[in-house]
């Protein structure tokens, strides 16, 4: 969400919030999975922009306008891999797509964050730290899974159809492991099984419980 304004996703409620990233291939999803099963409140910005580029989508519209018709599929739906390829070939349509979405995902997240049962709140921001300024003022805390960026490109390219060479363009896109590091309040390293993760995932959770 590097531009989005997530005013009142957070700190508006009482709970502690707090804001889960990490790159692409890190975990971030697993651990989110994990806390949620402990009984937190977990909402995924990836999720919603999925849901408002989805056929019938209220995004579908402004982009057609935007972008055309050509990045439409014959669902009605964003096509996801002509897009890619757009911002990745002209960043300054990046830019364009962020102004469209980043504002109907923080108003989204702002709905769902009142309206979600749980001891606490967690926010999964795949670019939080490309837009910390905004994010810092809306979270307690900011927590970053983090692994070697060879590992990322292994786990990636194990769950879906992109080339390594697309999936390195997609990390190079991001923000630095060692940007996301000193954003970080809380480190969870993902390098080893999900035993591990859970364990970290396990004593999170009671410090998140206690606020802390």
């Amino acid at each position: 969400m590097a531009e989005a304004t997530p005013r009142s996703a957070g700190r508006a409620h009482r709970r502690l919030c707090v804001g889960l990233t990490g790159g692409i291939g890190s975990g971030k999803s697993a651990l989110a999975a994990m806390l949620a099963a402990h009984g937190a409140a977990v909402l995924d910005a990836d999720v919603v922009a999925h849901e408002l580029t989805a056929p019938g989508g209220a995004a579908i519209a402004p982009i057609r306008e935007a972008f055309g018709a050509a990045l439409i599929d014959a669902r009605g739906a964003l096509d996801r891999a002509a897009m890619r390829a757009l911002v990745f070939a002209q960043p300054a349509q990046r830019l364009r797509l962020q102004a469209i979405l980043h504002p109907r995902i923080a108003r989204e997240l702002q709905v769902r964050a009142a309206a979600a049962p749980g001891a606490y709140l967690v926010l999964v921001v795949p670019l939080l730290v490309e837009s910390l300024a905004r994010w810092r003022a809306e979270v307690d805390r900011i927590a970053v899974v983090d692994c070697a960026p060879e590992l990322q490109l292994q786990r990636v390219i194990a769950r879906s159809a992109l080339a390594p060479d697309q999936v390195r363009a997609i990390i190079a896109a991001q923000a630095t492991r060692e940007a996301r590091l000193a954003a970080a309040d809380d480190v969870v390293d993902n390098s080893g099984d999900l035993a591990a993760l859970q364990r970290q995932a396990d004593a999170l959770h009671l410090r998140y419980l206690r606020g802390i």
